[in-house]
């Protein structure tokens, strides 16, 4: 991809537990024929410098797919702190632009239009918003920010948003139309972003 901008590193976060989809790993769960991660690879790729997964089971398979994998610094599956933590100790780039595995159609765009608001803002980080909510996992972050954040979870905490609010964040505001927002946490989701995507220009 062209550099006008500061290499970046995708960061695709399938380390959860996915309690309301019955503990299944998420990022391997099909839909629309194809697994959630390759969904997100697919979508991702053409967006970043290079690609790293969080993940926490099934590691060969993930590694399969021929991006570095790393497991969540953190036991007991902290939440989606620890994988960008471990993220951001793991990459050779100043900044990760990260994306949860359960997004199957996250914007063409994405990198372009958190990076031009985050410079237009003058801020810190970056992060989508989908025209009614900030969806904070789909973020710009400066790896500079690391030790503020082990520091943060070193503390006990690990509310996502609340250690997002300690810096000043940039949106990059879409709509329905540009983005509809397929989040799959629930049985009911998965069936939705199943129906979307088999009618979706960007099915395979």
């Amino acid at each position: 991809m062209p550099h006008t901008h500061p290499e970046v590193t995708g960061v695709i976060l399938a380390g959860g537990r996915a309690r309301r989809l019955g503990g299944q790993d998420k990022g391997l769960l099909e839909v629309a024929g194809r697994p959630l991660i390759a969904w997100a690879i697919t979508a991702l790729r053409p967006q970043v410098d290079r690609l790293l997964i969080c993940a926490n089971r099934n590691i060969e398979r993930y590694a399969d797919y021929g991006h570095p994998v790393i497991r969540d610094p953190l036991p007991d599956y902290p939440g989606p702190l620890a994988g960008i933590l471990g993220a951001m100790r793991a990459v050779s780039t100043d900044w990760i632009l990260t994306l949860p595995c359960d997004d199957p159609a996250p914007p063409p765009d994405l990198h372009a239009r958190l990076r031009m608001a985050l410079e237009t803002q003058h801020a810190t980080l970056a992060c989508a918003n989908d025209g009614s909510r900030l969806q904070p996992l789909h973020a710009l972050l400066p790896v500079a920010l690391a030790t503020d954040l082990e520091a943060y979870l070193d503390s006990g905490e690990r509310r996502l948003t609340t250690w997002l609010a300690r810096h000043r964040i940039a949106h990059a505001v879409y709509n329905a139309a540009s983005w509809p927002v397929l989040n799959i946490n629930t049985p009911r989701q998965r069936a939705q972003a199943e129906h979307h995507l088999r009618h979706s220009r960007r099915s395979p």
